[in-house]
């Protein structure tokens, strides 16, 4: 049985937990204001808010989601907040509805559900407001009709509104200033009630997903993947995914664009993204630093010890789909999906990852991450087994780590190439290196040949253009919407210039023509 509140109401289903969130609200609940637009999890029409009980029982945070690729089971224990759960009484305009209203941020009106539920998911937000954390927070949303300026105005005016938000006890003054209704103050408590039955679900789930594992290779195992649609990464070659029975479901950012009328139909699919121990994560005595396989990609963004080790990781995640997608989709589902673009899988390749998988028999192996890829789509792994963490060693202090991606749009968009490097450099010579890259093969790849040339060499013009020729032999990209295969091998070796120009500024620009 799934319980969670759905606005200010109290909900307990049988329906299969693998349905889509967005149907059960539409359609069961006849709450029509959630709009159905892309399903691909790209347009944001279908925007809700999910609320989750802090550790300490006091507050709920709340993110931004999208519901046509959330699983139902995982708005269990949970606060689901439609666009007819923020009004007070007398359906007064809530100040995000006012700024969008005053400012003509609505036309057709279609999109503009999605863009008020991300706002108001914003304003509830501890972080402090700025103009450019407001419109990032809709940065999952698409307006075919304003042309988005009236929306910018709107996300500015809502900023000032907010600059008088306090940083304690705000949702009293939220409340008060009628950005949310006063019920969201009992919250807590009415979730704290469902906490027991939430965490025992969540438990037997993960003893249940230990012990009656997917029974087909491939990406039945986790299904998110925080860059979007699955069919819009099938990169390299073609064919029908296998059919699967008892698959593990985290955030569904690719199963239920693939396969949601099947896991709809599916008895014994298993929910992992709130299982105890499959989030979080920390770095260990033994210099490594440890992921669990659930942790999304705004928890990357937003942790503290990830930031710390690579500065400039905000900026390569925020190339990471949207907001909403990144609330969703897991580092271990990216992984899993196979796709010879997942940027997350690019990034950890470079980083030197490795993956922990855990077996029926509750058996654990270490694989590193290159190993897993066997071809398209095919992974390492047998049957039974599932990843339950991801590590990767500690970058040190004075290491080099960049991330390029290039794509139509610069922003919620697939790769067409993407490519990341890890440099080490001891008296003038580089001492390690890994070098990854996406859209170039059938698989995500290593660039192994590539960075074992780069070691003991110095950083230079000449060096770039030598390990650019064993880059090149190293690669099979294939022509495809996202480019010809010669335009793909240029990109790539544009990328790897673009790394090694972060790293060594003064590599004169000249060298590159």
């Amino acid at each position: 049985m799934i319980e969670f509140y759905l606005n200010d109401q109290p909900v307990r289903t049988s329906e299969a937990p693998a349905s889509a969130l967005l149907d059960f609200v539409r359609y069961h609940e006849q709450l029509k204001g959630t709009k159905i637009g892309c399903r691909e999890g790209d347009c944001g029409a279908c925007t809700v808010l999910v609320g989750e009980l802090s550790p300490d029982g006091q507050t709920v945070n709340y993110q931004s989601m999208t519901s046509c690729l959330t699983p139902l089971g995982n708005a269990h224990g949970k606060h689901i907040v439609t666009v007819e759960g923020i009004n007070a009484a007398g359906s007064q305009l809530t100040p995000v509805q006012q700024a969008i209203v005053d400012e003509g941020g609505s036309q057709c009106g279609f999109c503009t559900v999605g863009f008020v539920m991300s706002l108001t998911g914003h304003s509830l937000s501890s972080a402090p407001a700025t103009e450019q954390s407001t419109i990032a927070a809709i940065d999952g949303n698409i307006c075919r009709c304003t042309g988005y300026k009236s929306l910018e105005r709107a996300a500015a005016r809502l900023t000032a509104d907010l600059a008088a938000r306090p940083t304690e006890n705000a949702l009293a003054w939220l409340s008060e200033k009628q950005f949310v209704p006063g019920y969201f103050a009992d919250m807590p408590a009415k979730l704290a009630k469902l906490r027991p039955a939430a965490t025992q679900a969540a438990e037997a789930s993960a003893a249940a997903s230990a012990t009656d594992a997917p029974h087909a290779k491939g990406g039945s195992q986790v299904s998110t993947s925080p860059n979007g649609h699955a069919q819009n990464q099938n990169d390299q070659g073609h064919g029908t995914p296998a059919p699967f029975t008892h698959p593990l479901v985290g955030g569904g950012t690719d199963l239920l664009v693939q396969r949601l009328e099947e896991l709809r139909e599916q008895p014994g699919v298993r929910l992992v993204f709130d299982q105890p121990g499959r989030r979080g994560i920390r770095r260990e005595t033994g210099g490594r630093v440890v992921l669990g396989a659930a942790t999304t990609a705004s928890q990357l963004l937003e942790s503290e010890l990830m930031r710390g080790l690579l500065p400039n990781l905000p900026q390569y995640l925020k190339l990471v789909s949207s907001t909403p997608i990144r609330n969703m989709g897991t580092v271990a589902g990216n992984f899993i999906n196979g796709s010879p673009i997942g940027d997350l899988t690019i990034m950890f390749l470079a980083l030197g990852a490795s993956v922990t998988l855990l077996d029926a028999a509750g058996a654990t192996r270490e694989l590193a991450l290159p190993d897993l890829y066997l071809g398209y789509k095919k992974l390492a792994k047998a049957a039974d087994e599932q990843v339950t963490e991801i590590s990767f060693p500690t970058p040190l202090p004075g290491d080099f780590f960049h991330f390029e991606k290039v794509s139509k749009r610069t922003h919620l968009d697939i790769a067409s190439v993407n490519s990341a490097a890890w440099l080490r450099m001891e008296n003038g010579l580089i001492s390690a290196a890994r070098v990854s890259a996406g859209g170039v093969g059938p698989v995500p790849l290593y660039l192994a040949r590539t960075s074992e040339f780069l070691v003991g060499r110095e950083l230079t013009a000449e060096t770039l253009t030598a390990a650019n020729e064993v880059m090149q032999a190293e690669i099979s990209p294939i022509s495809d919407v996202r480019g010809t295969a010669d335009y793909k091998r240029l990109l790539l070796r544009q990328l790897l210039w673009a790394h090694f120009l972060q790293f060594a500024p003064e590599l004169a620009v000249d060298e590159l023509i």
